[in-house]
């Protein structure tokens, strides 16, 4: 896809969670990883307006979704949230798996803005899966995509940070899925 795209405006995007796969023609995929662990696959996609994520085992398939606001179907949708100001939620899963986020959208003055968002990119180079988009104009501050997977036994922790400039906004979200005992 052309990563020049223009960004919807973060009012146009929605956080949802699903209990199925996502087909990959749904997005604008601009970085893929993918992880296995003992107990579990992770894959992660980068889009141009956020992230796509699956979480899958033996007996669970979650992909969280954080993008623009589409036509997707609510077949086994388990959450939805506009992308405003403070949300949480959780899901309890079968057989002791418990998915929990949160996330923010944070509009800040242009100065503050722009100290998060080096912030951001410094700790991106450094870890985690950074995605530095192209800026809309050669003057312009490249929108970020960053996501930190931190596992440990029976507990996996997400952090995702997405930057729109045009609009000196951050949204961040963490995510913890756990295998409660």
């Amino acid at each position: 896809m052309n990563a020049l795209l223009v960004r919807p405006r973060v009012a146009e995007l929605v956080f949802q969670l699903y209990g199925r796969p996502l087909h990959p023609e749904l997005f604008d995929i601009m970085t893929v990883r993918r992880f296995e662990r003992d107990a579990y696959e992770l894959r992660i996609w980068i889009t141009r307006t956020g992230h796509v994520i699956t979480f899958e085992n033996e007996d669970v398939l979650l992909t969280e979704v954080a993008d623009a606001d589409q036509p997707i179907s609510d077949k086994r949708r388990f959450l939805r949230y506009p992308m405003r100001g403070e949300h949480s939620g959780k899901f309890q899963c079968v057989n002791g798996i418990l998915y929990q986020t949160s996330f923010q959208v944070e509009t800040l003055p242009e100065e503050i803005f722009h100290h998060v968002h080096e912030e951001i990119l410094a700790d991106g180079n450094k870890r985690g899966i950074l995605h530095n988009f192209q800026p809309n104009h050669r003057l312009a501050i490249a929108p970020l995509g960053y996501i930190v997977a931190e596992t440990r036994p029976n507990r996996l922790h997400l952090s995702t940070f997405h930057t729109f400039p045009e609009e000196n906004t951050i949204i961040k979200s963490q995510t913890l899925i756990e295998k409660c005992e």
